[in-house]
């Protein structure tokens, strides 16, 4: 069972316990504000109402044993540096940093963040590749211009093989799972006949995707 730590309950830290209490992890939440905490204690294991740019309450808290350490703080940005380059001095093995804005991504990253998060940017990013293209019904941004799409079989795909397309030498793109009547599939066999029917997850870089589609 896997261990997180939140610090601040922004909307987004508070979906974010809430996810991670439902498959499973535990999770320990931070935040200072009373009434916050209360509402997501059903969705914790443990909380401390704290200051946590104190770095005498994060060196208590044992940010080292954590799989992963999330900062939400929301519009509080120097709160959120600060913490963020106190966790990773303490240990911390991962560091995820909530941002507003494009120009706290690099500070972030430059002072301790493995990863900065980014809610509003990554929804209008998904909606506006899903909304540009009626091939493509969502997308998840992964890094170094990689992403994982959800498309519509293309038409000169229907009836042919995995391995009569051979994509990954054509494409370069990866067949991650088929999805039918909202079920998915994940394709294991190079056999697999596409149906026009069927959207695709497909893993590649966008450029090598948006040729296919």
């Amino acid at each position: 069972m896997k261990s997180f730590l939140i610090i601040g309950l922004s909307t987004f830290g508070s979906h974010l316990c809430k996810m991670l209490s439902s498959l499973g992890s535990e999770v320990m939440i931070a935040d200072k504000n009373s009434d916050t905490i209360e509402a997501m204690m059903p969705y914790a294991v443990s909380a401390k109402i704290a200051d946590c740019t104190n770095t005498d309450v994060l060196e208590n808290f044992g940010v080292d044993e954590f799989d992963a350490c999330f900062v939400c703080l929301g519009d509080h940005f120097s709160e959120t540096l600060e913490i963020t380059f106190s966790l990773k001095e303490l240990g911390a093995k991962k560091v995820f940093s909530e941002v507003n804005r494009d120009i706290e991504s690099n500070f972030l990253l430059r002072n301790g963040a493995d990863r900065v998060v980014y809610p509003e940017y990554d929804l209008a990013q998904r909606i506006a590749v899903s909304e540009s293209n009626d091939s493509i019904f969502d997308a998840i941004e992964l890094s170094g211009g990689y992403c994982v799409y959800e498309i519509s079989t293309p038409r000169g795909w229907h009836g042919k093989t995995i391995r009569d397309l051979n994509i990954r030498q054509r494409h370069n793109l990866n067949i991650l799972a088929i999805k039918t009547d909202d079920k998915i599939k994940p394709v294991l066999s190079p056999d697999y006949v596409f149906n026009a029917s069927d959207h695709i997850l497909v893993m590649g870089h966008i450029d090598d995707i948006n040729k296919v589609v």
